[in-house]
């Protein structure tokens, strides 16, 4: 069985916080452009994509 590490544990939280931050109304798109970016960066490196 795998640990589950702290860092794994802050990557998701970092994870579900930029997915919050998305989806709030009212951003321009260049905020969601780097939130979009970010996300896939940090699912990238999670190993989700």
């Amino acid at each position: 069985m795998k640990k589950y590490t702290c860092t794994e544990y802050r990557q998701e939280m970092v994870l579900l916080s930029l997915k919050r931050q998305l989806a709030e109304p009212g951003l321009d798109n260049a905020e969601k452009q780097r939130l979009e970016k970010q996300i896939r960066q940090l699912e990238k490196e999670m190993g989700m994509q």
